[in-house]
């Protein structure tokens, strides 16, 4: 048994692994300030005599005894990071600075959940984890990508000044149940529209891809990431290789849900990337990991939660 913090433990992702955490018997603290993150995603959980909640802003120290923290606070999807950009720098720096320094003084093991956003609209593809990425540092996404890259430079610094045991690992587009229904991601916007009878709402022409992955992909590969030794830092590239378009996964989605929603097309908004897809070959050789959940297979599991959502919330 471990004793693990999870910050942004009650959001989509961190609920997630606060119950898989938990289900391999270890014991966990969940920390969020419940900005994007839902009490709902853990209700289930508050039972266990192994799980802990605390109301908590990573913007301010926090001091407990663990043996991994799992650094998941922050906004993550444009809707809600662009809300309080300043707010959004904060939470990834100052969070991490915070975070570090605890695990600093209680010798902890601690993973920052970065994001593939440090590559920006990347000029390179697939995108390896050498590469620098081309974003722009002053654009209205901007609080966002160069917030979790100042996060990965001081999980890197505080590694090589104060021997901090580190692990980064770069989340590519990962979806399942527990998604917010207005965070304003491609996938939950369309099954939601789907699901609604609303129109399909698709940002420029669809011909810009992106690569899902499905949460419990995701799990595997953070879980293992902590359980490398000391020697393997990263960053890593977690995130399905399989790319597809936006037209393409508007229609997946009508085809699943049987919906006869209509598509129609909005401006693409400013520094919008026009293709993202990982390499991950390091994951493979470092981890011996790779996604194993089909798209198809992964939204009909996500269709069904915000089924089951929309109709208990009176939406549908």
């Amino acid at each position: 048994m471990s004793r693990i913090l999870v910050t942004g433990g009650a959001g989509f992702i961190g609920s997630h692994l606060c119950e898989r955490l938990l289900n391999e018997g270890n014991e966990v603290i969940c920390l969020d300030n419940y900005f994007t993150g839902n009490k709902q995603n853990i209700l289930h959980l508050i039972g266990n005599p192994l799980f802990e909640i605390v109301r908590h802003d990573v913007t301010h120290p926090y001091f407990v005894e663990v043996d991994h923290i799992y650094n998941l606070a922050c906004p993550a999807s444009p809707v809600h990071y662009q809300f309080n950009s300043i707010k959004t720098i904060k939470t990834s720096v100052m969070g991490a600075i915070n975070m570090l320094g605890l695990a600093k003084r209680i010798r902890a093991k601690i993973l920052q959940a970065s994001t593939s956003e440090v590559y920006g609209d990347p000029l390179l593809h697939p995108q390896p984890e050498n590469y620098w990425g081309n974003v722009n540092p002053i654009g209205i996404r901007s609080c966002y990508d160069e917030g979790k890259r100042c996060a990965e430079s001081l999980f890197m610094n505080y590694h090589y000044q104060n021997n901090v045991r580190i692990k980064v690992i770069r989340i590519f587009n990962t979806y399942g149940p527990r998604m917010h229904p207005n965070d304003g991601r491609v996938v939950s916007n369309f099954i939601v529209q789907a699901l609604t009878g609303e129109p399909i709402t698709i940002f420029g022409d669809g011909t810009q891809t992106r690569s899902f992955q499905y949460v419990d992909d995701l799990l595997e590969g953070m879980i293992r990431t902590m359980e490398t030794g000391d020697s393997f830092i990263g960053p890593v590239n977690i995130g399905n290789p399989n790319e597809f378009s936006m037209l393409e996964l508007a229609r997946e989605v009508l085809d699943l849900t049987g919906s006869r929603s209509k598509i129609v097309h909005k401006s693409l908004p400013a520094d919008d990337p026009a293709q993202r897809r990982p390499d991950i070959s390091l994951a493979k050789e470092a981890l011996d990991w790779e996604p194993f959940v089909e798209l198809r297979e992964g939204l009909t599991k996500t269709i069904e939660y915000f089924d089951k959502l929309l109709k208990n919330t009176q939406l549908k």
